[in-house]
């Protein structure tokens, strides 16, 4: 049975599944509706995705609009991320903070982030793969984002032996506090 941890975030849940292995390899279940929402987690989720990335990138601080708005259950499959999500609800307590929690294929960690959340992680292993259901279907028109080194967060990114590789787009996000006032104009 997988263990469900809350964040230090109210909606974050860190999930450890029970794994059983034997000389075959290993099997475990990786999501059960039922046991999700006996264990507060009661979303239907309708989209998977699928990334691989290389050492060094770093993808994020995104998230969907309301309307759009998506609840995650993320998962690094092939090696190691730092995976973050910031809290973005401007009526929060804990509104630009942020929980880090490192996934690996080893440790076969899962972290559920809810809506208001923006989302992120970087990839610490020479090759990732990170997987992660959603609650809504992506929309451009509705993506947002914060930029990834906002010193008013200050998340603690491992310093690596390369340079940080990021879209144009995640070099542009504004920070927290510019994004602010068009927050406060979402309802989560």
């Amino acid at each position: 049975m997988p263990t469900f941890t809350p964040g230090k975030i109210s909606g974050l849940v860190v999930i450890q599944p029970s794994a059983f292995s034997d000389d075959r390899g290993f099997f475990m279940e990786t999501y059960s509706e039922k046991v999700f929402a006996e264990n507060g987690i009661d979303v239907k989720f309708v989209q998977d995705n699928h990334s691989r990335s290389s050492k060094g990138v770093l993808r994020g601080l995104h998230f969907q609009k309301p309307g759009f708005a998506q609840d995650k259950l993320v998962r690094c499959t092939r090696g190691e991320v730092l995976d973050v999500a910031v809290d973005i609800r401007p009526n929060s307590q804990t509104f630009g903070q942020y929980q880090s929690v490192l996934l690996t294929e080893e440790n076969k960690t899962m972290f559920f982030i809810p809506k208001g959340f923006a989302h992120g992680f970087l990839v610490l292993s020479d090759i990732a793969d990170f997987q992660y259901k959603c609650s809504n279907f992506y929309s451009k028109e509705s993506e947002g984002g914060v930029l990834y080194n906002d010193p008013a967060i200050g998340i603690d990114w491992p310093k690596l032996d390369i340079e940080l590789i990021l879209s144009d787009k995640d070099k542009l996000w504004p920070t927290l506090s510019q994004a602010k006032q068009d927050l406060m104009k979402l309802n989560w």
